[in-house]
């Protein structure tokens, strides 16, 4: 107890929002500090493994390492798939967070999906200890973004939230601090980017990497036809599947419209099961309020648009959707009444 005091005294309490494809850190009283893709390059040598780069400089050598070295993203789908490689990346941004690496334990909550199984929950728990943590909490994703979008979670009121991250989309209706009815689906900004190199294999026969689809997302993907009938176009370089070759091709925003109809599909599924689930009292409330959209997936172009169309409620996109997660997870780092209401256990 003496050594938590002690610890305490020079560790800050730090929110994470441990994402498939960001990693945000939030320290109290001083706000987010780090905004880096969860992205780790490793260096094997026999059995040996050593951490190269984090974050920025470790998503510049995805798919460009040499054999020795792997870009690694430990996280999949909102989940833990490598947990020697998640540990390191969290002890990464603890020093990175505190600025030094000695008499560091901090108190950290860390955001995960609402569908996380109990193996799941503890391989986060265990990896965030075996990192420096002094005591762990974990929150759902659903709640923090809540929290992050400033609705009143704690009153008897219906809330609905669709978080859109890299790996997962969370669905939920909260009330009285609490999620009444939720669905989380592995469907999130990777599963786009994959079906829009899906696409452009089959129809150009050329194979693009993760980053250029990113990219092509970014700039021109979009989940709802334009009312202007405008359409887009981009340039894409990639390798040629039959010649073998390096190979450019014009690809325009409605064909991605296109490749991009399943996973947008999935999501507007998923917000119409839960609103099926919840209690009609609830729903009252939420057709006067809306649905609130956070995280990075949700910035996807008319997608607000499309939801608001397929359910016939009013859908905003909250100040800052990435942020959401990691700033309702601060949040409820300032107030721990709050935190110990909606913390796992």
């Amino acid at each position: 107890m003496l050594f938590d005091w002690v610890y305490g005294l020079f560790s800050n309490d730090l929110a994470i929002d441990l994402g498939t494809a960001t990693t945000l850190v939030y320290v109290r009283g001083k706000g987010i500090v780090a905004h880096e893709p969860s992205v780790v390059a490793v260096q094997k040598k026999g059995s040996q493994k050593r951490v190269l780069a984090v974050g920025k400089d470790a998503k510049e050598m995805l798919g460009r390492t040499p054999g020795n070295i792997v870009a690694i993203r430990p996280l999949k789908e909102g989940v833990i798939a490598d947990f020697e490689v998640t540990e390191a990346m969290m002890r990464h941004f603890i020093n990175r967070a505190h600025n030094r690496q000695t008499l560091v334990k901090p108190r950290i909550i860390i955001c995960v999906p609402s569908g996380i199984t109990e193996v799941e929950k503890r391989a986060v728990r265990d990896s965030a200890l075996a990192a420096g943590a002094r005591e762990v909490f974990l929150i759902e994703e659903p709640m923090a973004a809540a929290i992050g979008a400033g609705l009143p979670i704690t009153e008897p009121g219906g809330n609905m939230v669709v978080d859109i991250g890299g790996g997962t989309c969370e669905v939920a209706v909260i009330s009285l601090a609490g999620i009444v009815a939720c669905k989380s689906l592995r469907v999130g900004g990777d599963k786009m980017d994959e079906a829009i190199v899906q696409h452009i294999k089959r129809k150009y026969n050329l194979l693009i990497g993760e980053r250029t689809a990113e990219k092509v997302k970014i700039q021109i993907g979009t989940a709802a036809a334009d009312p202007d009938g405008d359409v887009e176009t981009m340039e894409v370089k990639g390798r040629d599947l039959v010649g073998g070759v390096p190979k450019t091709v014009v690809i325009n925003s409605e064909e991605i419209r296109e490749a991009l109809a399943e996973p947008v599909a999935a999501i507007v599924d998923s917000v119409r099961i839960v609103l099926e689930q919840a209690p009609p009292e609830l729903c009252a409330d939420i057709v006067d309020k809306g649905i609130v959209m956070t995280g990075g997936g949700s910035m996807l172009r008319g997608l607000d648009q499309l939801l608001s169309d397929e359910t016939g409620l009013p859908v905003f996109l909250c100040d800052e959707p990435e942020f959401a997660v990691v700033l309702g997870t601060g949040a409820a780092l300032d107030e721990l009444d709050l935190l110990r209401e909606v913390a796992l256990a």
